[in-house]
């Protein structure tokens, strides 16, 4: 609420109470104040619980070979249907994918890309490619059960163009993505892919930071956001010891994602 606003209010808040209801006037008008100085937003976080936990679905890279100008990659898929609609999609209230169930293909760290079939062709870069791949829900949220991934690192080149450890820490980010439109962009997911780690309250965690505001997380799990306004947000997340110094990594400080919110 703007400063003009809130003062045309208190001064009708006054006026129509008079008075003879000063103590009761007075004290709106102060609430009103203090919210308008402290800044306080109407953004919150909070932790989507998971109904369908797909235990069992697994992901694995059969093949992958080098074309002309491309790479060919063959994912083995068990206990899970591409394409189908997640069965609880209706009631999840945020975005989904018409297309169904999907793999997320993150090549470096940059946006993912949907695929809903297993075999498939992509462009990669000269020098180191890391690439993530997970079986996601149709609403886009990831599977957490420790075999619905595979973490695959690929040299295009002789130069080698990123220093990754697969036995590290790694934190990926995921959602969101892109533009949300009418409701839509009243519940967005907040999703992220963790390798070789854990989080608690007294060791590592993730910052995830909205238009400057700082949430803590201490669980590996899917969150919504709500609260956001219509316009561009941006978004960043990374992954913190427990002194909150960035854990060294080349994908584990997202950089600046923005994403569109149209209601």
């Amino acid at each position: 609420m703007k400063l003009s606003n809130t003062l045309t209010l208190i001064a009708f808040i006054l006026f129509t109470y008079g008075c003879s209801n000063n103590d009761q006037t007075n004290s709106v008008a102060d609430e009103i104040v203090n919210e308008v100085e402290s800044g306080e937003r109407s953004v919150t976080l909070s932790e989507a619980s998971v109904e369908l936990t797909f235990n069992e679905a697994e992901l694995t890279l059969a093949s992958h070979k080098k074309l002309d100008s491309t790479y060919s990659f063959n994912y083995s898929v068990k206990q899970y249907e591409l394409k189908d609609k997640t069965s609880d999609a209706d009631h999840r209230h945020c975005a989904n994918s018409g297309k169904g169930q999907h793999i997320h293909f993150i090549l470096n760290n940059a946006p993912y890309k949907a695929k809903y079939d297993a075999s498939f062709e992509e462009t990669l870069n000269p020098g180191t490619n890391v690439i993530l791949s997970f079986l996601s829900r149709s609403y886009h949220e990831s599977i957490k059960n420790g075999k619905a991934y595979e973490l695959t690192v690929l040299e295009n080149s002789d130069v080698k163009t990123i220093d990754f450890d697969p036995n590290a820490s790694h934190l990926f980010y995921s959602r969101p993505k892109g533009t949300y439109k009418g409701d839509d962009g009243k519940k967005i997911l907040v999703d992220f892919y963790l390798i070789n780690n854990k989080l608690s309250e007294n060791g590592n965690k993730v910052i995830l930071t909205v238009d400057g505001e700082e949430f803590t997380i201490t669980k590996w799990a899917p969150y919504f956001i709500e609260g956001l306004e219509s316009g561009e947000h941006k978004f960043n997340i990374k992954l913190v010891d427990s002194s909150n110094k960035l854990i060294e990594g080349p994908f584990n400080d997202s950089g600046e994602r923005t994403i569109i919110v149209e209601q």
